[in-house]
């Protein structure tokens, strides 16, 4: 090691001239070790001449010759590095001029000169010699580095552009060594890139554990949100610092201000209340080895779902969704970060009773966590009819098909809008709700239960990426009441709340979170503005960066939300994690209420919608079907 110590402090301590000269004269040394080799091997059957007279001339002319290339084409200045393609068109194109020389010196020699094949193999064992002494010497001298100034091994995780241009600029870095690329592309899964080999996720931890790898850089800046901390917690739960890179053209295009609007806002701030723990006990019993089927399994919430079943072992998680696009993704990225659950994905919708039937039955599904719904206010108020068949009948549809085939366990995903709603999807998830509570009581087979939260930070369509984007644009914010308040929640802590109702689950249950208070939605977009170094411009401060304009509030709408209908609350296991007991619709009221649904669905008639939701379901005096609103048919 003391040697090595020696030869480090060297190496670092040589001048880029000494460096080049030392190359120089190594390539002088083998021009000559080249031709003598040459002369050797070719000229053993005594055919040669004996004096010197030819190898001194000879090696005069190559000598001189092939210095006089090597400087002009600076091959001596290509960096051990770097020497790759272009490093080796330099050598070859030296070798040349070596023949070259060579065969002119024999020929002005005539008769006493030397074999023109003496001069082939002679540029042909310089370019060998040339090519392998550069890469022995790299290969030396990576180790030296290694062994005298030890370099932090880190992984990259995504093999794309992005984490190739990582590995390349860190492939001459005296701190930093990047030693495996983990990718989802299965295309990339085994290939060499950048030098570096792709493994799959699936080995993280061994790969973690074989190198003593501290740091994993996130090389994915086109990835999804929700995905992207889901990958972090699991690196984190091995023990490593993670790190998320932006795009380099992010980084080339952007100005310095421009990168602080990528800075994330402080969660734990924006909810004001202390969130939900990470490891929940008790959870995984509920769901390992169990086939479970998630609906919406291409949104933000079933996506999530999936990802944190499967740290829970399940035998098999089918996946249910209408988008295309949306279950092609999420199936790819958990076959690519599982080993032991089968994955089965399913196109379709929730409304195709006999579809969700067969799904269930062929692979025998023990619980499912029903995600999937229409839920963008605005846009289900202009389309109600659309909204009550896939909320409210896709709900009835996987329901049944659930009881009928006997599931264990049916969690309903539902939402803070249900409770006394104003708007077209308060109202159809509502009813979703009393739909599951009159199963609930006549159900001996599967236990039903639903989970309520407010809205979701980082979910499509939420506030958040609206007002990121807004601010990246430089403003207004827009805001549609300066008083409107919302319970707000992270996308893991929704899931993990659902996951909790699947194992609390006793029968006709309404979960909710302890949310804290709800939080006002102006305060809000200020606390996102100012975390990107920017300034609220208002009366108080006209000379501000970015404004937030009052639009007023949407159709079904409502300024506060409620979590609770009653007030009779009970306790559970778990003490941030409440149970209401709600009262619900009797089979026969439930019986006549689908029917009159079905018979305005058919007829596709607005008005009659919204008279029926307003019989059934209780509201807070407002209208849910506004004049304004009118489906677009």
């Amino acid at each position: 090691m003391y040697k090595l110590g020696l030869l480090y402090k060297l190496a670092v301590t040589l001048t880029r001239q000494q460096k080049r000269n030392i190359i120089l004269a190594i390539d002088i040394l083998l021009i000559a070790a080249a031709y003598l080799l040459a002369r050797g091997v070719i000229l053993t059957d005594g055919t040669a001449y004996d004096g010197t007279f030819p190898i001194i001339t000879d090696l005069l002319a190559l000598l001189s010759a092939g210095t006089i290339a090597i400087i002009l084409l600076g091959l001596h200045k290509i960096k051990l590095n770097a020497y790759q393609m272009q490093g080796v068109v330099e050598s070859a194109f030296v070798a040349c001029i070596l023949f070259m020389v060579g065969l002119a010196s024999a020929l002005l020699a005539g008769p006493q000169g030397t074999a023109a094949k003496v001069f082939v193999v002679t540029a042909m064992t310089f370019l060998i010699m040339s090519v392998s002494s550069r890469l022995i010497m790299r290969r030396v001298l990576l180790y030296i580095y290694d062994k005298g100034n030890p370099r932090l091994p880190i992984l990259i995780y995504g093999a794309g552009q992005t984490g190739q241009q990582l590995a390349t600029a860190l492939a001459t870095d005296d701190t930093v060594e990047p030693l495996a690329f983990i990718d989802d592309d299965r295309r990339l899964q085994g290939l060499l890139v950048a030098g570096i080999r792709v493994h799959r996720p699936a080995e993280l931890n061994g790969l973690i554990e074989k190198h003593g790898i501290g740091r994993v850089v996130l090389a994915m800046p086109s990835v999804q949100r929700n995905k992207r901390n889901y990958i972090s917690r699991r690196i984190a739960r091995a023990g490593c610092e993670v790190h998320a890179l932006p795009s380099f053209a992010d980084l080339v295009a952007n100005s310095a201000k421009d990168l602080a609007d990528t800075r994330p806002v402080d969660i734990d701030e924006l909810l004001g209340r202390d969130g939900l723990e990470e490891e929940l006990p008790g959870v995984a019993d509920t769901y390992e080895g169990k086939n479970i089927l998630i609906t919406g399994a291409g949104g933000s919430i079933g996506s999530e779902l999936c990802r944190q079943l499967l740290s829970c072992k399940p035998a098999s998680l089918t996946l249910l969704d209408h988008s295309e696009l949306a279950l092609f993704e999420i199936d790819r990225e958990l076959r690519s970060i599982t080993e032991h659950a089968q994955i089965h994905a399913v196109l379709g919708s929730v409304t195709d009773q006999p579809l969700v039937e067969h799904t269930m039955s062929i692979h025998k599904t023990d619980i499912v966590l029903h995600a999937a719904a229409y839920k963008h206010v605005p846009l289900v108020q202009h389309n109600a009819i659309e909204g009550i068949k896939n909320n409210v009948l896709g709900t009835k549809c996987v329901a049944d098909a659930a009881r009928t085939v006997g599931v264990e366990r049916f969690i309903l995903v539902s939402t803070d809008k249900a409770v006394r709603p104003s708007s077209v999807m308060g109202a159809s998830k509502r009813f979703a709700e009393l739909l599951i509570q009159d199963l609930a009581t006549r159900s001996t087979s599967t236990r039903f239960s639903m989970v309520r939260f407010g809205n979701v930070l980082g979910s499509s369509g939420s506030v958040i990426p609206l007002f990121h984007e807004q601010i990246s644009r430089g403003g207004p914010v827009t805001l549609t009441h300066s008083d409107v308040t919302r319970y707000f929640m992270t996308i893991p802590e929704a899931v993990r709340l659902v996951l909790l109702a699947g194992s609390f689950a006793r029968g006709g249950d309404v979960f909710v979170l302890d949310m804290g208070q709800p939080v006002p939605v102006k305060q809000l977009a200020r606390k996102m503005i100012e975390s990107t170094g920017h300034s609220v411009r208002d009366k108080d401060n006209p000379l501000g960066d970015i404004e937030i304009e009052i639009t007023g509030l949407r159709p079904g709408e409502k300024l506060h939300e409620e979590l609770l209908i009653g007030s009779d609350m009970l306790t559970t296991p778990h003490p941030k994690i409440m149970r209401a007991q709600e009262k619900h619709l009797s089979e026969i009221e439930m019986a006549n209420a689908l029917q009159s649904l079905r018979q305005a669905i058919t007829a596709r008639n607005t008005e009659q919608l919204f008279q029926i939701l307003a019989q059934w379901i209780e509201t807070n005096g407002q209208e849910i079907g506004r004049a304004s609103c009118r489906e677009r048919v």
